[in-house]
């Protein structure tokens, strides 16, 4: 029975988020990556503000398989914190990923690395675009992911508060994240993904949300991030939105071409501080 209501309450969701243009998404994002790769950089392994530790973890069981993740914590830490659902982005969850989850979690929260490609990953754009094209032509099963994540953060972490971050392809399903859970998430940070703009679907958002965007983005182009925004504070939703003029698309992440070191160190600075006013 519980089963049935929890397929039932996620097919509603399926409908309430609208297919869009998914499958054209795996092509834009391939477009802005075409002449990237996920090559690690001294950047990309910055170190924690304090000690962690990192582990394997099953977080859930989605069609019958268990779901592994990467859950990193403060190494000095004794109870519970607040927890963060981190998601991945178009290559899937690499070491990249897991030193984000790291410093993450040095700010002084369990962070949950989750993985929606079931354990794959990709080095190249061919690679990553098909990973991205099978996991967004299934929705509910990634819904179903991250409401198990949640639950994992709650219950298995004991974690207060739990927000969302995702980065690319991850950026997109942190606020899917937040439109499936949005009385109980509690902050949605989202990094150039895929965004909502129908008023109707974005009704229901209790959390504040903050966003960075590269002006220089062909695939979530700052059109579109300025309807967005738009819709969220004609809805009177609490929305902080960042758009670097000079920045492309992954402008984040340290391991890839397009990485944009004053961009993300902004960018960096804000999310610690807006997740510390509203975890913490």
């Amino acid at each position: 029975m519980l089963k049935t209501l929890t397929l039932a309450l996620l097919a509603v969701a399926v409908a309430a988020l609208g297919s869009g243009d998914e499958r054209s998404d795996a092509d834009k994002m391939a477009e802005q990556h075409r002449h990237d790769k996920p090559s690690a950089t001294p950047a990309a392994m910055a170190a924690p503000a304090q000690a962690v530790t990192g582990e394997e973890v099953v977080y859930g069981q989605v069609g019958g398989k268990p779901v592994h993740g990467f859950l990193a914590r403060p190494q000095a830490a004794k109870g519970p914190l607040p927890g963060l659902i981190v998601i991945h982005e178009w290559w899937g969850l690499n070491d990249n990923i897991r030193s984000m989850a790291k410093r993450l979690a040095g700010e002084g929260y369990a962070a949950l690395a989750v993985d929606l490609y079931g354990g794959q990953t990709a080095d190249n754009p061919d690679r990553a675009k098909e990973l991205m094209g099978a996991a967004m032509g299934n929705t509910a099963a990634n819904l179903e992911n991250l409401r198990q994540a949640y639950d994992y953060l709650k219950t298995q972490q004991k974690a207060p508060k739990v927000g969302v971050i995702g980065w690319c392809f991850g950026g997109g399903w942190s606020l899917q994240t937040a439109l499936l859970l949005p009385d109980r998430i509690a902050a949605t940070v989202i990094y150039y993904g895929r965004l909502e703009t129908d008023k109707a679907k974005l009704a229901p958002l209790k959390m504040p949300v903050i966003g960075f965007f590269g002006g220089k983005d062909q695939g979530i182009t700052p059109a579109s991030v300025r309807e967005f925004e738009k819709a969220m504070k004609e809805l009177g939703k609490n929305v902080e939105v960042h758009i670097y003029e000079n920045a492309n698309h992954a402008f984040a992440n340290p391991s890839g071409g397009n990485y944009d070191a004053a961009a993300a160190k902004d960018a960096w600075e804000r999310t610690t501080k807006f997740l510390a006013k509203n975890l913490k």
